[in-house]
């Protein structure tokens, strides 16, 4: 059993807001290469990495949460012992590698 086996299952609103902030992050990404090249200040730059990780820890509550919606209740209402195994053993092996810190 490995991690991550089901497929992402996000309704079209929570998908279309994923894709929208990844695309954002793009762009502050791209624009935080231009303040390193043109050696913009320090305090600046570690700004916009403030705002890119606050971004990102956003995007993934909002995929945490679409997940537990969807696919860990379905393996609780409808799934097999195995379904449901299945699902804790990958929370906790996400909580375990990422220290529970997604928020």
């Amino acid at each position: 059993m490995g991690v991550y086996t089901s497929g992402v299952m996000l309704d079209a609103a929570v998908k279309k807001s994923v894709v929208r902030r990844l695309r954002r992050m793009h762009g502050q990404l791209a624009g935080l290469i231009r303040m390193v090249e043109q050696e913009d200040g320090c305090v600046d730059v570690l700004l916009q990495l403030s705002a890119v990780a606050g971004a990102l820890r956003k995007t993934a509550q909002l995929v945490l949460a679409a997940h537990i919606e969807t696919c860990v209740r379905s393996a609780f209402t409808d799934g097999s012992e195995a379904d449901r195994q299945q699902n804790i053993d990958e929370l906790l092996l996400l909580f375990d590698r990422y220290g529970g810190r997604i928020k």
